[in-house]
């Protein structure tokens, strides 16, 4: 009779399934992080107990030559997502006793961002996190194979296991729904860098959702993410009454409503803003800004949790879902109105959301 075939041994997406909870929430539950309910910390050490789980035996190995120190690799921006992103993900390694070597890197390329990947090799850190806005070194990390986990987050049209992100796609489209549903048939995009891979996604997000309505998509400017840029570009775009343009970053469409002002054309009465981000001072602009939400707190945490996966089961082969956006609509939108007429669809003016005072 031959030989049985051996069991598998438990690994910590068996202990997940059976206590009906996330990887993340096992691997909380094993580095002792707090945030979880004591039933749920509960139910995920039964499902231990009872599977005899015990990380990888390559995991171990690693474990014993540990050093609690992760490498964080980041843009030399000031931009808020970028740096909110950045914060969080420190705060929550923390958290976890974990320390943070911090590498930022002057030029977004492959090449800078190598170098720094190679610092950080030779500071022995266990684990690699990176920050990416070029398209190019979102390409670079994909070709990686290195000894210790390795995550980004970065935007892309291509899942992969290595890349945590919040779904630019669908909040660009968001975005240009709620401006179509206002009765707006041109919509202009003030886009951030070309290379920019939350740029890249907002752009086919725009493209597609106009597309979807048989809208033309023209009006494509590409800026840098910079206020400065958002109110040269809006002194020279071909905008017009009854005109709206969906901005790629808060920062550009402040800039952009400046520039409006200066032009003598108003926000919402001639051009309708849109934005993305939802910075703080985003609710106190003049208008309040109709923008796009990110969860960057929750980015930050992704990204320990997936290197702490990896850490205890080796690199986690787990496509992640991306994180949902949420459309907060203020006054810079209305609902068009057409030679003094009613309100396009009978659209009325949204309601301040979420606690934001009506201007």
């Amino acid at each position: 009779m031959p030989d049985e075939k051996p069991a598998r041994a438990a690994n910590i997406f068996d202990v997940a399934r059976l206590a009906g909870v996330s990887h993340q929430t096992v691997s909380r539950v094993l580095n002792g992080l707090p945030n979880v309910r004591p039933a749920t910390r509960e139910r995920v050490e039964h499902a231990i107990a009872q599977l005899r789980y015990s990380p990888s035996p390559a995991a171990q190995s690693l474990v014993s030559r540990r050093t609690r120190t992760l490498g964080l690799i980041a843009p030399a921006v000031s931009d808020y997502g970028p740096t909110r992103i950045g914060m969080h993900f420190s705060m929550a390694a923390r958290a976890a006793r974990y320390s943070v070597n911090t590498i930022t890197t002057v030029d977004d390329d492959p090449g800078a961002v190598r170098a720094a990947i190679e610092g950080l090799l030779r500071q022995r850190v266990d684990g690699i996190v990176l920050i990416v806005m070029d398209i190019g070194v979102v390409e670079m990390v994909r070709e990686l194979d290195l000894s210790i986990p390795v995550v980004a987050a970065a935007s892309s049209s291509r899942r992969s296991p290595l890349l945590v992100q919040i779904d630019q796609y669908r909040g660009a489209r968001a975005a240009v729904r709620h401006l179509a549903e206002l009765g707006h048939t041109r919509i202009a995009h003030l886009a951030g860098p070309a290379r920019g891979a939350d740029a890249i996604e907002r752009v086919r997000g725009w493209r597609d959702e106009l597309a979807e309505r048989g809208l033309p998509a023209v009006d494509l400017v590409y800026g840098d993410w910079s206020a400065e840029a958002g109110y040269r570009i809006g002194r020279e775009m071909d905008l017009e009454p009854g005109m709206a343009v969906f901005t790629s970053n808060d920062l550009m469409a402040l800039g952009l409503m400046s520039a409006l002002r200066e032009r003598a054309l108003g926000v919402p009465d001639d051009v309708a803003v849109v934005g993305f981000d939802d910075i703080p001072e985003a609710a106190f602009l003049y208008p309040p800004l109709t923008t796009v939400r990110q969860n960057f707190a929750a980015l930050g945490e992704l990204m320990l949790q997936k290197v702490l996966v990896a850490l205890e089961e080796g690199q986690d082969e787990t496509v992640d879902t991306p994180l949902a956006t949420h459309l907060v609509v203020r006054e810079s939108t209305r609902a068009l109105v057409v030679d003094g007429d009613e309100p396009v669809g009978g659209l009325e003016l949204p309601a301040p959301v979420e606690g934001v005072p009506g201007r």
